[in-house]
């Protein structure tokens, strides 16, 4: 059994989606399965997402499923990792945000391969540390045979404007970004 991110919830097949950008990407996802579980990896035509690249990763699954590499990752997504981490696996990537990252990033990408899932996950990214904001994303299979998925198309999207005033606050205060008061809701 993985470990959970506690501030982060995970949904099979969601009903919707907060951001348009992954409503979009789910439906051109559909649109190219046609009457298939899942398209494949030479279905999905970067052109025809070009609006959407710099939100996309796309991840090769190891066929035990024991980890994943990131095959490419769109400009705004190592933006907001502050690192590009092309060609890492899932366990090099998240290794620095401890064990419990590497465990619950890896346990969403293994229920989305074994399941042939559509995943949403959303919440707060302070598992991965201070300056990190709220995000929302979905995880997409793709199968070159139709059984075993052997890509996942994923896209990670968050408020661009919440991440860079959370940057840009830390670095006027020598790296330390202040700690939000709990608000207490009794």
């Amino acid at each position: 059994m993985s470990e959970k991110l506690s501030t982060v919830q995970t949904e099979v097949n969601p009903a919707g989606f907060e951001n348009p950008v992954l409503a979009r990407l789910h439906a051109y996802w559909n649109s190219k399965r046609g009457n298939r579980a899942m398209p494949s990896r030479a279905d999905i035509v970067p052109s025809e997402i070009k609006d959407y690249l710099g939100w996309v990763a796309i991840l090769e699954v190891f066929p035990d499923l024991s980890d994943f590499r990131y095959r490419l990752i769109g400009t705004l997504v190592a933006k907001y990792w502050l690192h590009d981490h092309t060609g890492q696996t899932v366990s090099e990537a998240f290794a620095k945000s401890g064990p419990t990252a590497v465990k619950g990033v890896k346990a969403m990408f293994r229920k989305c391969a074994r399941e042939h899932a559509i995943l949403r996950s959303h919440g707060e990214a302070d598992w991965i540390g201070r300056g990190f904001e709220a995000f929302e994303c979905i995880c997409l299979p793709l199968s070159d045979d139709g059984v075993h998925v052997n890509m996942i198309l994923h896209a990670f999207v968050f408020d661009r404007s919440d991440v860079m005033l959370a940057r840009e606050i830390a670095r006027a205060n020598g790296g330390r970004l202040p700690t939000r008061p709990k608000i207490r809701t009794s």
